[in-house]
């Protein structure tokens, strides 16, 4: 049974034509817990908003950490490999759900279906540049920090309503091939390896 304590936000309607005065005003969340921090003791600093529109969920990741890799530049390459920020999103009660994973280039990759590996597929590349990305990258007393705004269309979940409704996600950092390895997360997971699908584990989103 998962006795894990369950994470909740309450995520805002904002006018997406003031966004970046929105996201001043809005809740930083951390991404900070390390399941699997006796392996993978490194942890970058990372911190996301999120928030909604009648069209977009709108979200921003900031991170702060040692390494910084990006090879993939195409969607759906194997960006888990580089420095990447995740969402996944459920929106049927754990039993399907959306992964949303994003490198420092930009580049995406979404997958649909149940927590059956064999039974999720990836959405087309024409689906997923539908997701708009903007990146800055810097370079602070050696460590790098970068953060990413990613505005991802509502239509990519078909006839789905938001507002006043409540969902279940995660949020997460990782880098697997990095010289760190890590694998954060915002709600917490308990198991033995490194496993992000897994909707039992997913916290609550709540759209005001």
């Amino acid at each position: 049974m998962n006795t894990v304590q369950v994470c909740k936000i309450h995520i805002p309607f904002i006018n997406a034509e003031s966004l970046r005065f929105a996201f001043k005003e809005l809740n930083w969340h951390k991404i900070n817990n390390s399941p699997w921090g006796a392996e993978y003791p490194y942890t970058p600093d990372v911190q996301f908003q999120i928030a909604y529109d009648d069209e977009h969920i709108f979200l921003h990741y900031d991170v702060k950490e040692e390494f910084v890799k990006a090879t993939y530049i195409r969607p759906n390459e194997n960006v888990w490999e580089d420095s990447c920020v995740e969402f996944f999103l459920s929106l049927d009660n754990k039993q399907t759900y959306y992964n949303f994973e994003f490198n420092v280039l930009g580049t995406g990759l979404i997958g649909y279906g149940p927590a059956i590996k064999s039974e999720r597929h990836r959405l087309s590349a024409t689906k997923i540049e539908q997701v708009d990305a903007f990146v800055q990258l810097k370079k602070v007393s050696g460590n790098k920090e970068w953060e990413i705004y990613l505005i991802i269309p509502i239509t990519i979940f078909g006839d789905v309503s938001f507002e006043g409704k409540t969902y279940h996600a995660n949020f997460y950092k990782c880098g697997d091939g990095l010289p760190q390895p890590h694998f954060l997360a915002w709600n917490n997971i308990e198991l033995p390896k490194p496993n992000f699908h897994r909707p039992d584990f997913f916290g609550e989103i709540s759209f005001n």
